[in-house]
């Protein structure tokens, strides 16, 4: 039988290897976004820098994640729609980064607002985030 995992690489036409198996397992059992170095210490193996970085780049580059941006210039993970494909990510929604505990999550029902951008602009991304305090801190 073909799980989730193996069915989301066949489908992007990707191989399908342990590390690229373990680490899109991670984004779907995990709430929220992922750092490089979360993966590294959640995937339970020894995968080398190398190898959990371009997995990351190609599961991007397919649309299979999509990249967050972060106030300190990292950059977090988090799986994306299902509309997304090779090329052309839709994840047009809002990112939440809670200052207690530092988790990122997609805020999926909340749009990015329209940007009136000047005459002669043409947009391509927008990107939101929004700081506060998650619902489990604030408790």
């Amino acid at each position: 039988m073909v799980t989730q995992v193996d069915d989301i690489l066949r489908r992007n036409s990707l191989s399908v290897t342990e590390s690229r198996k373990k680490i899109l397992n991670l984004f779907l059992t995990m709430h929220g976004a992922l750092a490089h170095g979360d993966i590294e210490r959640k995937a339970g193996e020894k995968f080398d820098r190398v190898t959990v970085y371009r997995t990351l780049q190609t599961f991007v580059d397919k649309g299979i994640i999509h990249t967050i941006p972060t106030t300190d210039n990292s950059v977090r993970y988090a799986l994306c729609k299902d509309n997304c494909r090779e090329g052309h990510h839709h994840d047009n929604h809002i990112h939440f980064i809670c200052i207690k505990c530092g988790s990122t999550l997609c805020l999926e029902d909340v749009s990015v607002p329209e940007v009136r951008l000047p005459k002669g602009f043409i947009s391509s991304e927008t990107e939101v985030v929004v700081k506060g305090i998650c619902n489990d801190c604030k408790q």
